[in-house]
């Protein structure tokens, strides 16, 4: 059963993050729109300087595979940028601990995993990475696949306000106005909270501490870095890597309770927003009411759920002869792993926020959540990373189940799928086919053959199904780009470094893909005038069938996964 804590914190969550997003939804519209940014117009002569170093290309409208070469040039060169930064570390500066080049598997994984917004970390960052890597290499990759994520949003929205015309827009331009006039002034007064609340921002080498009890042993290290700056976009790009191995349960990094409920908000303000930004590009501000509700809706459900799990009473303390009636420990719900600073309540909220995000920073360790409580954050991220999603791709997923919603209604109904005014014909019921069809395949796939090859089962701590579980997480957090993981998995090997790279790739740039053949193929069509029997995508009928198309896709695409992992452990933990 959920506590009244837990509801009233999830209320107070949603009120403030509606607060906040319909203002900033409003503001992103002028940006998607190329318009003069208001309050803004002393950066604009850094985005003509910007223009001028792009070159010709930045002037130039772009059809959807234009618009797609630009967006894979991009994003390819930047992998082999952090590539060779992560090698070579140990010969460049800003590295005090004198920190070695990083190994060549691992250098691979995160590079791609940071280009692909996923942000997977199979190191501990404060051991591996150099000051330069943290603020080159991961910071730098936070802010551009942020902005990739919102350039792709934002030519969609193009694609279905557009009429009859054949270009998207321009992704140099997307990229430079969404980091310019978004990214970077969010993530400045951001990291300047953070840093008043106590988060470190230094480039200062670590630091010998002495124990406060002289009895204790030997002085510490403690580790010191730019940590403010970082933190504050690896929240709002939904990113998820931390500076330190520990993430957002290290105090350096979330050291008070209103830092806590500051990131979670940080989480969810840009693809909330993108919601009202949507509604204004289209010229329908209900639509983005709809998809608001829909994400909200399948939000609550899961934050609801984890709550209750996590509030429940581990057996096998109860079996240890902890007794539940006289410790805090079990009266409190399931402590293990959790945060003290934040208890049940707080970290159960964070995991449901991090994983309908697809940010993967992490309060708490998930691998210790209860086997139920640890399942719905996998279901978050099965769903497709679009109940918020991440900062583009929850909005851009998100109108890929609308398409599919309407395609499904017009079948019941024998008439021609509409939506928005546009008629979604075959070449784009393939394309969304593809959307939703690519993450599953590399998830199971790649469960399938990390559990049968002996590579793959070398890596697993826990036997059975709570082995399978950490699999099956790692496949889903990296196909889907959430980054957060059941850590009781080594995945710090070739093995699953390349593995999960291909997945974070292609579960990134498989699904853009065919969004950009969405966005082209939409805006090339005409704009039908609304009758009698067209469906109506603003109401309240639409967002439920919106949010039934959503979980009925992910109960079909992994129910059996589930029942092997989660669903049995819990089943033997309780048949105890």
């Amino acid at each position: 059963m959920i506590t009244t804590q837990s509801l009233l914190l999830l209320a107070a969550f949603l009120a403030v993050l509606l607060v906040l997003a319909w203002p900033l939804g409003g503001y992103m519209a002028h940006v998607a729109g190329r318009e003069t940014v208001p309050g803004m117009r002393l950066l604009a002569p850094a985005e003509r300087l910007l223009y001028r170093a792009a070159g010709p290309a930045a002037a130039q409208e772009q059809g959807w595979r234009a618009y797609a070469v630009a967006l894979l040039l991009f994003n390819g060169v930047g992998a082999l940028f952090s590539y060779a930064i992560q090698r070579l570390q140990g010969w460049l500066p800003f590295n005090p601990q004198a920190l070695p080049g990083v190994a060549p598997d691992s250098s691979f994984n995160t590079a791609v995993s940071f280009v692909a917004n996923t942000n997977w970390q199979g190191y501990a960052g404060e051991q591996t990475m150099s000051y330069l890597s943290q603020m080159l290499v991961l910071a730098g990759q936070n802010f551009f696949s942020a902005a990739t994520g919102i350039a792709v949003a934002f030519a969609l929205m193009r694609g279905f306000g557009a009429r009859s015309v054949t270009s998207i827009g321009n992704f140099w331009a997307d990229l430079v106005r969404s980091t310019l006039y978004v990214l970077l002034p969010l993530s400045l007064l951001f990291a300047l909270f953070l840093v008043s609340q106590g988060v470190i921002q230094n480039l200062s080498p670590y630091r010998t501490v002495a124990p406060l009890d002289a009895t204790a042993g030997a002085s510490g290290l403690l580790a010191m870095g730019p940590v403010a700056s970082q933190e504050a976009i690896k929240l709002l790009g939904t990113n998820g890597g931390g500076f330190f191995n520990a993430n957002s349960a290290h105090p350096f990094e979330n050291p008070t309770a209103l830092a806590n409920f500051a990131q979670m908000l940080a989480i969810f303000l840009i693809p909330a927003a993108l919601c009202f930004t949507f509604g204004r590009v289209v010229g329908d501000r209900r639509q983005g009411w709809a998809l608001l509700a829909a994400m909200t809706l399948l939000f609550v459900l899961g934050a609801v759920a984890v709550g209750a799990f996590e509030q429940t009473a581990s057996p096998v303390l109860g079996a240890l002869g902890v007794d539940q009636a006289h410790s805090a420990l079990q009266a409190g719900g399931n402590m293990e792993g959790k945060e003290v600073r934040f208890g049940v309540a707080a970290s159960s909220l964070f995991a449901a926020v991090t994983t309908a995000a697809s940010c993967g920073a992490v309060n708490a360790m998930h691998d210790s959540f209860m086997p139920l409580g640890g399942m719905v954050p996998l279901v978050l991220m099965q769903l497709g990373e679009v109940v918020f999603g991440g900062v583009g791709s929850g909005l851009y997923g998100m109108l890929v189940f609308a398409i599919l919603a309407v395609f499904v209604a017009g079948l019941m109904i024998g008439r021609t799928p509409e939506y928005l005014g546009k008629k979604i014909g075959t070449f784009d019921m393939k394309m969304a086919a593809i959307v939703i069809l690519a993450v599953p395949l590399l998830v199971l796939a790649g469960t399938a053959v990390a559990v049968v090859a002996d590579a793959g089962k070398a890596g697993l701590a826990n036997p059975g199904a709570h082995g399978f579980s950490e699999v099956l997480y790692a496949f889903t957090s990296a196909a889907n780009n959430n980054g957060s993981a059941f850590a009781g998995l080594s995945a710090n090997t070739p093995f699953y470094n390349t593995m999960l790279a291909i997945a974070m790739w292609f579960g990134r740039f498989a699904v853009i893909v065919p969004v950009l053949a969405i966005a082209g193929s939409l805006a090339a069509k005409g704009r039908l005038n609304a009758t009698a029997g067209t469906l109506p995508t603003h109401g309240g009928m639409f967002v439920f069938l919106l949010v039934a198309i959503v979980v009925l896709v992910g109960v079909l695409n992994y129910v059996p996964a589930l029942a092997l992992g989660p669903v049995a452990e819990h089943l033997q933990l309780f048949a105890r």
